[in-house]
């Protein structure tokens, strides 16, 4: 099985062997962005057909089922109408910045893909620093938002644009915290190091995986959220909020560059669900001991679909949050949180040493319990804020 675990890495090699020897890492590189591009185009088209039946069947409605079997070519002719639709640039709008936004999207959010490990060998660009370069780039995201809301002259694009970095920037406070507590415990900020150290089992069949521990379940629960909010997915899609704002900052974009915004967003999903995959579920690794025999990336793939069902479960479930409770949300509950889950994973990695009976339950007692009470603590306090009487001021005539 390890030919199969290992073909497209072969197959790689195998190809670029038949070039010479001073085109070869030119090869190698570009057949790697061409794999890329190539898988995460088709599953963005995959994906939005996917949800928009699941949306239908969770909404007791029709989805797409006219374009090709069961609907199922509706993305090839939706990607068709956004090549062939008017591209309509406001007057005074900023047109260079205007056209340049998406692509400062879907440039780093492609980047951020590229470090990621899909496999066993199977790293596009590996990096010690591989986590922390995918935080940097994907802090650019921010500034494709408030150009596309600032560049259009429009007041319904800045306010959207506004939300969206005010949301961005506070989200993701709590989402590089939640973080810190795998870099501790691995000692690492490389992604395939982080991968490795989950490939364990406890007790002969328990998968070492750190969502497996009471710092990395809270400590996934805390990203996911946090990731949830920087995608700007529901519930906490405020900055493209239709009914009150039109669409945000795209409200004045049309044709193949609202695709790219689209496709930007989802790739962003793809690229913080496999950023999870990574972190707290294993990676590459099988979830059983038993069943390693089948590849790495098929792992890696099935865990990633399975976040990605998540959050379009979450779209068709949950209504749409304030911006106050939005913010406080952010500030007052997983902001705290997740600096105690940093005390929790210190306390459990203090504590590997202990050599009682049962040393390993008594560490996920105790350290659940420790996350449990602010938990509790905080969660009532948010709760009861949200329950005071809002007092509205009306200008008087």
């Amino acid at each position: 099985m390890e030919s199969l675990d290992q073909i497209f890495v072969n197959g790689k090699q195998w190809l670029i062997a038949f070039l010479p020897e001073t085109f070869q890492p030119i090869a190698s590189i570009l057949l790697v962005i061409a794999a890329i591009l190539g898988v995460f185009a088709t599953l963005f088209a995959v994906t939005t057909i996917l949800e928009r039946k699941i949306l239908g069947r969770i909404q007791n409605r029709f989805g797409p089922n006219r374009v090709g079997p069961f609907g199922f070519l509706q993305p090839a002719a939706d990607g068709i109408k956004m090549l062939t639709k008017e591209d309509i640039v406001p007057r005074d709008a900023d047109k260079i910045v205007h056209f340049l936004a998406p692509l400062a999207l879907i440039v780093p959010v492609a980047l951020a893909l590229a470090v990621l490990p899909y496999g066993r060998n199977m790293v596009p660009v590996e990096f010690d620093a591989g986590l922390l370069f995918c935080f940097a780039v994907g802090a650019s995201t921010e500034l494709s938002v408030f150009m596309a809301g600032w560049s259009s002259r429009n007041k319904y694009s800045l306010i959207g644009a506004m939300r969206g970095i005010a949301q961005m920037i506070s989200y993701e406070v709590p989402l590089v915290l939640s973080t810190i507590s795998v870099i501790m415990i691995v000692g690492s900020l490389s992604l395939v190091k982080i991968v490795e150290a989950q490939s364990g089992f406890v007790f002969g069949w328990l998968p070492g995986w750190h969502v497996f521990t009471p710092w990395g379940l809270a400590g996934f629960f805390l990203f996911m959220i946090a990731a949830t909010a920087e995608s700007n997915r529901a519930p906490f899609d405020l900055p493209e909020a239709e009914s009150e704002i039109i669409a945000g900052y795209l409200t004045e974009y049309s044709g193949f560059k609202y695709a790219l915004f689209f496709m930007g967003e989802y790739w962003g999903m793809f690229a913080i669900s496999g950023l999870a995959v990574t972190l707290f579920l294993g990676g590459w690794n099988a979830p059983f001991s038993f069943l390693q025999f089948i590849p790495s990336y098929v792992w890696f793939f099935t865990k990633l679909i399975a976040l990605i069902l998540a959050f379009i479960w979450l779209r068709g479930t949950l209504p749409r949050l304030r911006l106050d409770q939005l913010m406080s949300f952010a500030w007052k509950f997983l902001l705290p949180l997740a600096l105690t889950n940093i005390v929790v994973a210190a306390i459990w990695y203090f504590t590997k040493a202990l050599q009682l009976p049962g040393a390993l339950g008594l560490r996920w007692i105790f350290c659940a319990l420790i996350l449990a009470i602010p938990y509790i603590w905080l969660g009532r306090g948010v709760a009861q804020a949200q329950r005071t009487k809002r007092v509205y001021q009306f200008a008087e005539n």
